[in-house]
């Protein structure tokens, strides 16, 4: 269960390839820590492509989170009717996890 959102700001500045700012991240990570919280996902869209990883997605990730511990959830805009899925990204595999949407 998600409880809430840190927007951090894509360092890429691209609307075609997201990189995480990492002072914001690490930012992130400290107030999450500060009030007994732990990061579990990182999230951002593709406006052109599916929601699936990217190739450049899975490189990141590998070099980001080698231990798979975070979910990457992405939003896909290319279509009307924006889409929502969520991966596990390990050793360049990628596997699928269930999202439900409450409320």
């Amino acid at each position: 269960m998600v409880d809430r959102f840190f927007p951090v700001r894509n360092a890429a500045e691209s609307s075609q390839i997201y990189r995480l700012d990492d002072g914001e991240y690490l930012q992130a990570e400290r107030t999450a820590d500060d009030e007994g919280l732990t990061l579990v996902a990182v999230m951002h869209s593709h406006t052109h492509t599916t929601a699936y990883p990217s190739p450049t997605d899975v490189r990141d990730a590998s070099a980001f989170d080698p231990f798979g511990a975070l979910l990457y959830v992405i939003v896909s805009l290319k279509d009307p009717e924006p889409s929502l899925r969520c991966y596990r990204i390990l050793d360049g595999g990628i596997t699928e996890e269930p999202v439900v949407v409450e409320g």
